[in-house]
């Protein structure tokens, strides 16, 4: 049981202590905050039942001795097991969607989440005309949940590997009643899909290259190494990704996939293909878009 220090006693001196302790054990953070005050904020309101968005009005509140206890916990934690802050809490937000998680998927973050909710746009041509729709290497199924949300009338088809996963996801599509436009499939990429084809296809699947997996901080070590790693080049899975998309996407349909940081080891691998690389806010050169039309010139 975590020591509770007798000289904090109000919010404001709890959340300078967390910040305090965080930076001292160098922590890293990349799993819905950027730094030691903004994860503290989220780890103190939360473990208090406290609205997410309303610190201020909380800070000089006294604490009783089990709410003590209980931040006092959750920060040892964070610190000596150098746990993902979602791992601790139960739930990762993404766009402001929540959604369950635990160790059995990675947290949920991704380029692709705004362009979703923005409709890909410009790169689909017919937003509108979405009725089937295709999310690869799903996890959590947040990226397949906000396909759902953003495409109203389609039919939205999610595949992964996992089925630890994939029991993460069922409670996630459940949590958004989607049961019914929302199937989840296990396997590897396209294989469980049989001829099924879609107007939109994304991924983001495993692309951390081999050297940089050796050099990942604790934090990500606690998140499943399937859905982590690639290959030397980290482009594994992107490849197969490439020769089959053809075959499943629909006359005018879109493939979004992100690959990181392997913006120039893809375009070497793929000359033949014509890239666009959409400007995402915080992530430039990590999603491309191909159309079905530009696939299909260069199918195997």
């Amino acid at each position: 049981m975590a020591d509770v220090p007798g000289e904090l006693h109000t919010l404001r001196d709890w959340l300078r202590h967390a910040v305090s302790r965080f930076n001292q054990a160098g922590l890293f953070f990349g799993h819905g905050s950027g730094n030691a005050y903004d994860e503290a904020a989220y780890l103190l309101l939360h473990t208090l039942h406290l609205p997410l968005d309303r610190l201020e009005p909380f800070l000089d509140a006294r604490l009783l001795a089990d709410e003590k206890a209980r931040l006092a916990a959750i920060i040892e934690r964070r610190v000596t097991e150098r746990l993902p802050a979602p791992y601790l809490t139960g739930e990762a937000w993404l766009q402001g969607f929540r959604f369950r998680v635990d160790a059995r998927v990675i947290v949920p973050r991704s380029f692709l989440a705004p362009m979703i909710l923005e409709h890909f746009q410009p790169w689909l041509a017919d937003p509108e005309g979405v009725c089937t729709a295709l999310d690869l290497c799903t996890g959590s199924g947040c990226l397949a949940i906000l396909l759902a949300d953003a495409f109203p009338d389609a039919l939205v088809d999610a595949v992964d590997l996992s089925a630890d996963a994939l029991e993460v996801a069922r409670a996630n599509v459940a949590d958004y009643g989607l049961e019914e436009r929302l199937r989840l499939l296990q396997g590897d990429l396209f294989d469980p899909l049989g001829e099924a084809t879609y107007d939109l296809i994304v991924s983001n699947p495993p692309y951390v290259n081999a050297e940089s997996v050796a050099a990942l901080p604790p934090e990500y070590r606690h998140e499943p190494a399937l859905a982590l790693g690639s290959g030397d080049d980290g482009l594994d899975a992107t490849r197969l990704i490439l020769a089959q998309a053809a075959r499943h996407l629909n006359p005018g349909g879109l493939l979004a996939v992100e690959i990181g940081h392997n913006r120039a080891a893809l375009e070497d691998a793929f000359p033949e293909l014509d890239f666009a690389w959409p400007q995402v806010e915080g992530g430039e050169d990590t999603v491309f878009v191909l159309s079905r039309e530009q696939l299909g010139e260069h199918l195997p």
